[in-house]
């Protein structure tokens, strides 16, 4: 399962042309993937949905790709520390099995923040001794084609190498568990 935002959503296109859609496909259902994304959506509002999502689809591995909104919004790290904390907890509780991936934010937040944004994820990686799948989006923000004109969403255009990106990063982690 993945719980994220607007960049596993499929932000502005329809779901089948999103990653997590390719990737099912990709891996042929095998496992099946199951994209519980939300565009907007905050690490406090997937934690509020997830018990729901856990009881419903009973996932093995749920891939976290949260937290870019709150920073977005300047909520404060610690926070959203917090939230991806419970969201992880949560999911072990659930006895599935879950993947962190790294959110960066553009430069424009400032160093103070934005350093102390991308620490989160390594930090609660280790704490939990979890992977930490490395942040998709800064391959694809190099190809300008790629890109919606928000310059902040990949297009459907950006969706398979997308896939391909996540199909590489993430078989051997929910093959090997």
């Amino acid at each position: 399962m993945i719980l994220g935002d607007s960049l596993s959503a499929g932000y502005r296109m329809s779901a089948s042309d999103a990653w997590p859609a390719l990737l099912n496909n990709q891996w042929q259902q095998e496992p099946q993937v199951v994209n519980a994304s939300i565009s907007g959506d905050t690490a406090t509002q997937s934690l509020a949905r997830l018990p729901m999502l856990l009881k419903q689809h009973q996932p093995q591995w749920v891939l976290i790709e949260l937290g870019g909104n709150d920073g977005l919004l300047g909520f404060p790290p610690r926070n959203i520390e917090q939230d991806l904390r419970s969201i992880i907890t949560a999911v072990k509780a659930a006895n599935a099995k879950p993947l962190l991936m790294q959110i960066r934010l553009p430069p424009n937040y400032g160093r103070r923040y934005s350093d102390a944004f991308a620490s989160i994820y390594p930090k609660l990686a280790q704490e939990f001794a979890i992977p930490l799948v490395p942040f998709f989006m800064e391959q694809v923000y190099l190809k300008p084609q790629w890109m919606q004109q928000d310059g902040i969403h990949p297009n459907p255009d950006a969706q398979p190498f997308i896939a391909g990106v996540m199909k590489k990063t993430l078989t051997p982690l929910v093959k090997s568990r």
